[in-house]
Protein backbone atom coordinates (compact mmCIF):
# COMPACT_ATOMS: atom_id res chain seq x y z
CA UNK A 1 0.00 0.00 0.00
CA UNK A 2 0.84 3.35 -0.68
CA UNK A 3 0.45 7.06 1.06
CA UNK A 4 1.27 10.55 1.09
CA UNK A 5 3.23 12.01 3.83
CA UNK A 6 4.45 16.17 4.02
CA UNK A 7 6.80 17.11 5.63
CA UNK A 8 5.98 18.72 9.40
CA UNK A 9 7.81 21.87 10.27
CA UNK A 10 6.33 23.41 13.91
CA UNK A 11 5.84 21.10 16.43
CA UNK A 12 4.39 21.49 20.07
CA UNK A 13 0.93 20.89 21.21
CA UNK A 14 -0.29 24.03 20.04
CA UNK A 15 1.14 23.41 16.31
CA UNK A 16 -0.70 19.74 16.40
CA UNK A 17 -4.09 21.27 17.77
CA UNK A 18 -3.93 23.97 14.87
CA UNK A 19 -3.04 20.79 12.08
CA UNK A 20 -5.93 18.82 13.29
CA UNK A 21 -8.49 21.65 12.83
CA UNK A 22 -6.73 21.94 9.10
CA UNK A 23 -7.89 18.21 9.01
CA UNK A 24 -4.60 17.04 9.20
CA UNK A 25 -2.30 14.20 11.68
CA UNK A 26 0.96 15.11 12.57
CA UNK A 27 2.94 11.82 12.86
CA UNK A 28 6.66 11.17 13.31
CA UNK A 29 9.13 8.67 11.27
CA UNK A 30 12.13 6.96 13.23
CA UNK A 31 14.57 4.13 12.12
CA UNK A 32 17.44 4.07 9.69
CA UNK A 33 18.11 7.85 10.45
CA UNK A 34 17.07 11.19 11.76
CA UNK A 35 13.17 11.20 12.89
CA UNK A 36 11.43 12.85 10.45
CA UNK A 37 8.16 14.79 11.46
CA UNK A 38 5.19 14.17 9.32
CA UNK A 39 1.80 15.63 8.63
CA UNK A 40 -1.05 13.25 6.85
CA UNK A 41 -3.87 13.53 5.29
CA UNK A 42 -6.71 12.74 7.90
CA UNK A 43 -9.43 11.42 6.18
CA UNK A 44 -7.54 9.42 4.10
CA UNK A 45 -4.99 8.16 7.01
CA UNK A 46 -9.01 7.33 8.59
CA UNK A 47 -9.74 5.57 5.80
CA UNK A 48 -6.55 3.70 5.53
CA UNK A 49 -6.36 2.55 9.04
CA UNK A 50 -9.97 0.28 8.79
CA UNK A 51 -7.68 -2.02 6.37
CA UNK A 52 -5.97 -4.73 8.12
CA UNK A 53 -3.32 -4.34 5.25
CA UNK A 54 -2.03 -1.45 6.25
CA UNK A 55 -1.61 -2.56 9.96
CA UNK A 56 0.62 -5.89 9.18
CA UNK A 57 2.31 -5.53 5.75
CA UNK A 58 5.28 -2.93 3.97
CA UNK A 59 3.90 0.37 3.15
CA UNK A 60 5.52 2.75 0.66
CA UNK A 61 5.91 6.65 1.99
CA UNK A 62 6.26 9.06 -0.34
CA UNK A 63 7.51 12.07 1.25
CA UNK A 64 9.50 14.89 -0.80
CA UNK A 65 9.40 13.04 -3.62
CA UNK A 66 11.27 10.10 -2.50
CA UNK A 67 9.58 6.88 -1.55
CA UNK A 68 10.33 4.53 1.70
CA UNK A 69 9.23 1.48 2.95
CA UNK A 70 7.97 1.95 6.69
CA UNK A 71 5.56 -0.19 9.16
CA UNK A 72 2.96 1.37 11.13
CA UNK A 73 3.96 1.13 14.74
CA UNK A 74 1.50 3.11 16.88
CA UNK A 75 -1.77 5.75 16.91
CA UNK A 76 -3.86 7.52 18.72
CA UNK A 77 -7.47 8.16 18.32
CA UNK A 78 -9.21 10.64 20.31
CA UNK A 79 -11.39 8.74 22.68
CA UNK A 80 -14.94 9.25 21.81
CA UNK A 81 -14.28 11.36 18.44
CA UNK A 82 -13.56 9.13 15.02
CA UNK A 83 -10.57 11.26 14.69
CA UNK A 84 -6.82 10.13 14.28
CA UNK A 85 -4.75 12.55 16.73
CA UNK A 86 -1.34 11.07 15.97
CA UNK A 87 0.53 8.24 14.01
CA UNK A 88 4.17 6.64 14.07
CA UNK A 89 5.69 4.86 10.89
CA UNK A 90 9.41 2.60 10.99
CA UNK A 91 11.68 2.80 7.80
CA UNK A 92 12.72 -0.40 7.22
CA UNK A 93 15.30 -2.01 4.53
CA UNK A 94 16.15 -5.21 3.37
CA UNK A 95 18.23 -5.82 6.55
CA UNK A 96 15.89 -4.53 8.94
CA UNK A 97 14.43 -7.45 11.45
CA UNK A 98 11.42 -6.48 12.91
CA UNK A 99 8.85 -8.51 15.57
CA UNK A 100 5.19 -7.78 14.65
CA UNK A 101 1.49 -9.05 15.69
CA UNK A 102 0.01 -10.58 12.12
CA UNK A 103 -3.86 -11.46 11.46
CA UNK A 104 -4.81 -15.24 11.08
CA UNK A 105 -6.58 -16.10 8.14
CA UNK A 106 -8.70 -19.24 8.99
CA UNK A 107 -9.69 -21.22 6.19
CA UNK A 108 -11.47 -24.57 5.49
CA UNK A 109 -13.62 -24.54 8.82
CA UNK A 110 -16.48 -25.98 6.56
CA UNK A 111 -14.69 -28.98 5.30
CA UNK A 112 -13.15 -30.16 8.36
CA UNK A 113 -14.57 -33.73 9.81
CA UNK A 114 -15.48 -31.63 13.18
CA UNK A 115 -18.04 -29.23 11.49
CA UNK A 116 -19.17 -31.68 8.39
CA UNK A 117 -19.72 -34.76 10.38
CA UNK A 118 -19.79 -34.19 14.34
CA UNK A 119 -21.59 -30.88 13.75
CA UNK A 120 -18.71 -29.32 16.33
CA UNK A 121 -18.43 -25.44 16.79
CA UNK A 122 -14.67 -24.23 15.61
CA UNK A 123 -13.41 -22.05 18.51
CA UNK A 124 -10.72 -19.50 17.56
CA UNK A 125 -9.11 -19.05 20.33
CA UNK A 126 -6.60 -16.20 18.54
CA UNK A 127 -7.18 -14.02 16.09
CA UNK A 128 -3.67 -12.50 15.52
CA UNK A 129 0.14 -13.85 16.56
CA UNK A 130 3.06 -11.89 17.16
CA UNK A 131 6.17 -12.80 14.79
CA UNK A 132 9.91 -12.00 13.81
CA UNK A 133 10.91 -12.17 10.71
CA UNK A 134 13.00 -9.52 8.44
CA UNK A 135 10.67 -6.71 7.02
CA UNK A 136 10.95 -7.66 3.74
CA UNK A 137 9.63 -11.42 4.95
CA UNK A 138 6.66 -9.49 6.61
CA UNK A 139 3.30 -11.56 5.80
CA UNK A 140 0.19 -9.24 5.83
CA UNK A 141 -1.38 -12.61 7.04
CA UNK A 142 -1.03 -16.33 7.95
CA UNK A 143 -3.46 -18.67 7.05
CA UNK A 144 -4.73 -21.38 9.32
CA UNK A 145 -5.97 -24.41 7.48
CA UNK A 146 -8.87 -26.06 9.50
CA UNK A 147 -10.01 -28.73 6.66
CA UNK A 148 -7.98 -31.31 8.91
CA UNK A 149 -9.41 -30.59 12.31
CA UNK A 150 -11.68 -33.31 14.19
CA UNK A 151 -13.69 -33.73 17.08
CA UNK A 152 -11.91 -33.57 20.36
CA UNK A 153 -8.45 -31.91 18.89
CA UNK A 154 -6.87 -29.06 18.43
CA UNK A 155 -4.84 -26.38 16.27
CA UNK A 156 -1.29 -25.43 17.71
CA UNK A 157 0.91 -23.07 16.82
CA UNK A 158 3.70 -26.06 15.58
CA UNK A 159 0.44 -27.49 13.41
CA UNK A 160 0.93 -23.91 11.29
CA UNK A 161 3.05 -23.59 7.75
CA UNK A 162 4.84 -20.51 8.11
CA UNK A 163 6.31 -18.33 5.51
CA UNK A 164 10.17 -18.63 5.05
CA UNK A 165 11.91 -17.07 7.64
CA UNK A 166 8.91 -16.45 10.01
CA UNK A 167 9.18 -17.49 13.33
CA UNK A 168 6.45 -17.10 16.09
CA UNK A 169 7.29 -15.34 19.81
CA UNK A 170 5.19 -17.55 22.18
CA UNK A 171 6.82 -15.64 24.93
CA UNK A 172 7.71 -18.89 26.94
CA UNK A 173 4.32 -21.08 26.01
CA UNK A 174 5.84 -24.02 24.49
CA UNK A 175 2.81 -24.68 21.64
CA UNK A 176 -0.44 -22.59 22.13
CA UNK A 177 -3.21 -23.37 20.95
CA UNK A 178 -4.87 -21.54 17.49
CA UNK A 179 -8.41 -23.52 17.79
CA UNK A 180 -10.56 -26.11 18.95
CA UNK A 181 -13.33 -28.06 18.06
CA UNK A 182 -16.03 -28.06 20.55
CA UNK A 183 -18.32 -30.60 20.72
CA UNK A 184 -22.09 -29.72 20.44
CA UNK A 185 -24.18 -29.30 23.82
CA UNK A 186 -27.06 -31.84 24.04
CA UNK A 187 -30.55 -30.54 24.74
CA UNK A 188 -32.17 -31.49 27.64
CA UNK A 189 -36.02 -32.17 26.98
CA UNK A 190 -37.91 -31.72 29.98
CA UNK A 191 -41.51 -32.90 30.00
CA UNK A 192 -43.79 -31.58 32.36
CA UNK A 193 -46.15 -34.03 34.46
CA UNK A 194 -49.53 -33.36 33.05
CA UNK A 195 -51.89 -31.78 35.49
CA UNK A 196 -55.16 -34.08 36.42
CA UNK A 197 -57.95 -33.89 34.30
CA UNK A 198 -60.90 -31.66 35.41
CA UNK A 199 -63.53 -34.82 34.69
CA UNK A 200 -60.38 -36.90 36.82
CA UNK A 201 -61.21 -34.71 39.92
CA UNK A 202 -65.03 -34.36 39.64
CA UNK A 203 -65.15 -38.51 39.41
CA UNK A 204 -62.92 -38.52 42.67
CA UNK A 205 -65.55 -36.14 44.50
CA UNK A 206 -68.44 -38.25 43.44
CA UNK A 207 -66.74 -41.36 45.19
CA UNK A 208 -66.47 -40.06 48.64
Amino acid sequence: MKFTAFERKLQGTGASRRLRVAGKVPGIVYGAGEPALIELDHNALYHALKKEAFHSSLLDMELNGTTTQVLLRDFQVHAYKPQVLHVDFQRVDATTKITKKVPLHFVGEENSVAVKTDKCTVNHVIAELEITCLAQQLPEFIEVDLSGLTLGHSLHVNDLKLPGGVKVVTHGKPNPVIATAVAPVAEEIIVAAAAPAADDKKGKKGKK
